[in-house]
């Protein structure tokens, strides 16, 4: 055969093909690409039968593919397209696929907005100080897990600064009006409420804003010695589960006077810079908030103390330990406190002398007033629970007036074991041997005691400014010192005056006066003057019933600590 008939034969079949594909596309666009092309054998003329257009399609035969063998024979014949039962098939079978894709999206809803919803709810409540999963479970749990006191504090202490920064922290969600009636003044700075948290908790000033958001109205930290110190070697820290009771000899480790100023000094900045304010603005009171606790309603104390290596018997140098602390944290405290009654310091408790104490107040209170901020901090000392002796007490309180400290913290650890178990309650071996440990003892047991040593130097503070007050023979003030003539803010004013509140008054009987009549009895107690010492008072407090017997016997706000340590912030912080 000549080339040129085998080109144009192979020309035809290839149109012939490619209007075959073409023609079945257009009418079962559904079926495969792949479909059966008829093939033209050499013998065929040279140009094919192309199938009519217009011709319906046949429907008898079902389509298959052409061999060599019965390509000769069928090259007429057309391609057969698919039924339309073929293409309803195909769109009932997409249909249930569809619901079934719909039906997987709805469930994938439902179970992330039920996911979402239980998640903020858990978070919710775990972050509420009034979840009783605080009182039962977290202290139990973290005693478990840490048998040594002292790790499960520093783990605790971690915990709580590394939540607060990512919202993951504990705080009090009550209404804002929840409180309203507790709210009173402090050294003419108002206070949402009378409840505190004593020194100890947080020694180094790690975690003062995770405190406040507990709820207290003032937060101590410390002791702070002017050096950095280890303490006393460990275990120095141990629990008495069966009366709720800690028992400590840690002897005021610390990391010196300049690292917490440092951490305060950064605190401070970062609340500026929050606010658009200086350094200075802030210390100044320019922020609308006091310069220590930067958060209204609340007060920052700081509690300094000497170094163990400083000779008591030196006063002077002991004074230094403490104008050192207090030229680096004074600018940075609300309130000052001078501890000299700490169990585990070797001579402290000496100091509380009248003579050498009123040479150290005299020196803090001097400092304080040298402090670079519009607004000086407030200085107090902080008095053991063992000096309860009349003359004891009395010395103590003639410093307090001769030096010009603002008041007084009642209550610390004791060295006493007489009295700590309640009546009734048996203690195991492990536990009788946990008490006979060296160290300072705090607990429930030790509320009794508290609240008979707020009682008598309310009256004592009371009676030494009713002296003051009272005209000598050629018609004048006696006056002790210079001193006496810097007159502070007292509780009695600032809380007298609002009716209704719990407040820390004088009475001789004070259980049988309505707490709404004990505002004007106050004024009257203290010969008009408004001279009154702030106390506070820490010791065993774990229930608002306690707190308010505190308050009521003469301070103005009552302090916990060994209760946050068994029941958490719901059971150990009264309401």
């Amino acid at each position: 055969m000549a080339p040129s008939i085998r080109f144009t034969q192979r020309a035809a079949r290839s149109s012939t093909a490619l209007l075959a594909q073409s023609l079945t596309r257009q009418q079962c666009p559904r079926l495969p690409r792949s479909l059966p092309v008829k093939r033209y054998n050499s013998s065929t003329p040279t140009t094919p039968t192309t199938p009519a257009l217009h011709s319906p399609p046949s429907t008898s035969a079902p389509v298959t593919p052409s061999t060599p063998a019965a390509s000769s024979s069928t090259s007429s014949a057309p391609v057969t397209p698919p039924t339309p039962a073929a293409s309803s098939t195909s769109s009932s079978y997409s249909a249930p696929r569809r619901a079934s894709y719909g039906a997987f999206r709805a469930k994938i809803l439902l179970y992330s907005t039920i996911l979402a919803t239980s998640g903020y709810l858990a978070y919710f409540y775990a972050t509420d100080t009034r979840a009783s999963v605080h009182q039962w479970l977290v202290p139990r749990l973290i005693r478990t897990i840490w048998p040594d006191a002292e790790d499960a504090h520093d783990v605790g202490v971690k915990a709580m600064k590394s939540l607060y920064p990512v919202n993951l922290h504990v705080r009090e969600r009550s209404g804002a009006n929840a409180n309203a009636g507790l709210g009173l003044s402090v050294f003419g700075h108002p206070l949402a409420n009378p409840i505190g948290i004593s020194a100890g908790l947080d020694k180094h000033a790690d975690i003062i804003d995770p405190l406040f958001a507990l709820g207290a109205g003032v937060v101590e930290v410390g002791g702070c010695t002017p050096l950095a110190q280890p303490g006393n070697p460990k275990p120095r820290m141990f629990r008495v589960p069966g009366i709720d009771g800690l028992i400590n000899r840690y002897g005021l480790n610390s990391h010196g006077a300049d690292d917490m100023a440092m951490r305060l000094r950064n605190r401070v900045r970062l609340y500026a810079r929050a606010n658009g304010l200086t350094e200075a603005e802030v210390l100044n009171g320019e922020g609308a908030v006091p310069p220590g606790s930067l958060a209204h309603g609340r007060l920052l104390a700081v509690q300094i103390a000497k170094n163990k290596d400083t000779p008591e018997q030196d006063v002077g140098a002991v004074s230094r330990d403490y104008t050192y602390c207090v030229s680096r944290l004074a600018p940075y405290a609300d309130i000052l406190v001078v501890n000299v009654s700490s169990p585990n310091t070797p001579g402290l408790r000496d100091l509380q002398a009248v003579e050498p104490l009123t040479e150290i107040l005299s020196a803090v209170v001097d400092e304080a007033r040298r402090a670079d901020r519009k607004t000086k901090p407030k200085v107090m000392v902080k008095v053991s629970p063992d000096e309860d002796e009349e003359a004891q007490m009395e010395g103590i309180v003639q410093a307090v007036w001769r030096s010009g400290v603002d008041g007084v913290i009642v209550g610390n650890t004791t060295k006493r074991r007489v009295g700590v178990v309640p009546p009734g309650v048996a203690v195991t071996a492990k536990e009788a041997a946990t008490l006979g440990e060296t160290g300072g003892y705090s607990g429930p047991m030790m509320f009794n005691r508290t609240l008979n040593l707020v009682k008598r130097y309310r009256k004592m503070l009371d009676g030494q400014s009713l002296a003051l007050t009272q005209p000598g023979a050629d018609g004048k003030r006696a006056v002790h010192d210079e001193k006496k003539d810097i007159v502070d803010e007292a509780v009695g004013a600032s809380l007298g005056g609002i009716e209704g509140t719990p407040t820390g008054m004088v009475e001789d009987d004070i259980t049988k006066t309505p707490l709404s009549k004990r505002s004007t009895r106050s004024r009257e107690t203290v010969d008009g003057s408004r001279n009154q010492k702030v106390i506070f008072a820490t010791g065993g407090i774990s229930t608002g019933e306690q707190a308010l017997q505190i308050l009521n016997a003469g301070a103005s706000l009552a302090m916990v600590y060994t209760g946050l340590v068994y029941g958490g912030r719901r059971h150990g912080y009264p309401h």
